[in-house]
C-alpha cells in the first residue's frame, strides 16, 4: 500500500499511455464508450514518469528492431549466394517478426508504435497529444540511428559495402514509383494498427487485444515481401533515417524524402480512412 501511494505522489499513474489498443474503453463487462479524444497539448504529461518511461522503451525497441533487421539485410547481403542465405523472404521475416515481438512487448508502455508513420497517424486520430507524438519520433529515430552505429560497429567493411541498408529507389522505378509504394505499403500498415487495436473490438472480442501484435507484424512481412524489389522497404521513417545517418553517403540522401512524405501520407489515409468510412466517428451524434 505504501508503494502505490509513493507511485501516485510521483505521478506514475497521473497520465497514463494513450495506446493504440485503448484500454480505457475497455470493461469488465465489455461495454463500449468512445474514448474522449487526446487534447492537443498536455504539458502535464512532461512531470509523469509514465510519459519518459514510454519514450525509452520506444527508443529501445526501435534500436533492437533496427539492430536485428540490419544485421539479417548484412547477412543477406554479405553472403555469396542467395541460397546460402535467409533471402528476400528471410530478410522480410526478420522485419515482421521483430515487430510482432516488439509490439507485444511495449504495447502495454507505450503503445508498441516503433515507427514515427504510426505514430502520426494515432496522433491525427487524436489517440495520443502532439506533446507524446513528438517526443515518440524523436525517441524512435534516436534508436534507429543506434541500432544501425551498432551493425556498422560489427564490421564495417561489409556495412559500408553494402549500403548500410539504406533505402533508395531501386534502378528500373522511378521517384513516382517510389513513392507511390511506400504510400500504400505504409496505408497497409497503419490500416492494420487501427483494425487490429480498435477499442470496439477489444471490448467486444476480448482475445483482440492479444492477438493485436500478430497481424501488425504480418502485414509488416508482406508489404516487405512486395516492396523490397522497389525501394528496399521503408514504411518506417526511423528506419530510413537512421541507416542513412550512419551509412552516410551521399546517394543515401537523395531519395530520403520519399521514405518520410510516403509515410506519412499513407499514415494519414489510413487514418482518415479508418476514422472517418470504417468508424464514422465524426457522424456519431455525441451528448
Amino acid at each position: 500500500m505504501q508503494a502505490k501511494e509513493e507511485d501516485v505522489s510521483l505521478g506514475v499513474n497521473k497520465f497514463p499511455e494513450r495506446q493504440a489498443i485503448g484500454t480505457a474503453a475497455q470493461s469488465d463487462e465489455k461495454d463500449y464508450k468512445e474514448p474522449p479524444p487526446a487534447p492537443l497539448f498536455e504539458p502535464g504529461e512532461l512531470k509523469s514518469w509514465s510519459f519518459y518511461r514510454a519514450g525509452i522503451a520506444e527508443f529501445v525497441a526501435t534500436f533492437l528492431f533496427l539492430y536485428i533487421t540490419i544485421l539479417t539485410v548484412m547477412g543477406v547481403a554479405g553472403s555469396k549466394s542467395k541460397c546460402s542465405s535467409v533471402g528476400i523472404q528471410g530478410i522480410a521475416w526478420a522485419f515482421g517478426g521483430m515487430i510482432f515481438a516488439l509490439v507485444y512487448c511495449t504495447a502495454g508502455i507505450s503503445g508498441g508504435h516503433i515507427n514515427p508513420a504510426v505514430t502520426f497517424g494515432l496522433f491525427l486520430a487524436r489517440k495520443l497529444s502532439l506533446t507524446r507524438a513528438l517526443f515518440y519520433m524523436v525517441m524512435q529515430c534516436l534508436g534507429a540511428i543506434c541500432g544501425a552505429g551498432v551493425v556498422k560497429g560489427f564490421k564495417k567493411n561489409l556495412y559500408m559495402a553494402n549500403n548500410g541498408g539504406t533505402n533508395s529507389v531501386s534502378p528500373g522505378y522511378t521517384k513516382g514509383d517510389g513513392l507511390g509504394a511506400e504510400i500504400i505499403g505504409t496505408f497497409v500498415l497503419v490500416y492494420t494498427v487501427f483494425s487490429a487495436t480498435d477499442a470496439k473490438r477489444s471490448a467486444r472480442d476480448s482475445h483482440v487485444p492479444i492477438l493485436a501484435p500478430l497481424p501488425i507484424g504480418f502485414a509488416v512481412f508482406l508489404v516487405h515481401l512486395a516492396t523490397i524489389p522497389i525501394t528496399g522497404t521503408g514504411i518506417n521513417p526511423a528506419r530510413s533515417l537512421g541507416a542513412a545517418i550512419i551509412y552516410n553517403r551521399d546517394h543515401a540522401w537523395d531519395d530520403q524524402w520519399i521514405f518520410w512524405v510516403g509515410p506519412f501520407i499513407g499514415a494519414a489515409l489510413a487514418a482518415i480512412y479508418h476514422q472517418i468510412v470504417i468508424r464514422a466517428i465524426p457522424f456519431k451524434s455525441r451528448p
